[in-house]
């Protein structure tokens, strides 16, 4: 039902605004090079904490809409040592009070081997089911006090205007292209 339900939400939202097209791995690459080099703008920390994971996931651009049922779709990469391996998509379906569209940047990072791994062997991650992720919640000048963060997996969420507050990564289902 979820999974039809995120269909439907990506092809409705694919019409209301004019298409969402797959992206180039090219676009993919120069997109999620300018998210990360707003993301450390943003927060030095999330850098210090970048160069220690085994593996980031980059999502530079997620559309999410909703008109009482709402959707988000977005496209990006895995990086491993700071080479890419893998293209993937990120999708989730929502249900309840809502209204409106943004794109946001979603940035997953990997910091054991065996979290890397499970991810990498799983036939569609989601989060919440399949791992959990600490999201951090910070406003525009805030610091994370990297000696104390010990999760496994670590998201961040923000947009140009600065890391979001209350996001949530729950629910949403990761797919190798």
């Amino acid at each position: 039902m979820i999974r039809q339900l995120s269909l439907f939400m990506v092809l409705s939202f694919s019409l209301l605004s004019g298409g969402v097209q797959a992206a180039s791995s090219a676009e993919i690459n120069a997109k999620s090079a300018e998210a990360l080099t707003q993301f450390f703008k943003h927060s030095p920390a999330g850098k210090r904490l970048y160069q220690q994971a085994r593996g980031a996931l980059i999502f530079p651009e997620v559309y999410k809409a909703g008109f009482g049922i709402g959707g988000e779709y977005g496209e990006g990469k895995l990086i491993e040592g700071g080479k890419t391996t893998g293209y993937y998509s990120i999708a989730a379906a929502s249900i309840g009070f809502q209204l409106g569209a943004q794109i946001k940047t979603e940035i997953i990072l990997f910091m054991t081997d065996k979290a890397l791994r499970q991810f990498k062997n799983s036939d569609g991650w989601e989060a919440g089911v399949d791992g959990s992720v600490a999201v951090i919640n910070l406003g525009a000048g805030a610091e994370i006090d990297t000696s104390n963060i010990r999760d496994p997996i670590i998201g961040f969420i923000f947009s140009n205007k600065g890391l979001m507050y209350n996001l949530s990564l729950e629910g949403s289902k990761i797919t190798r292209k």
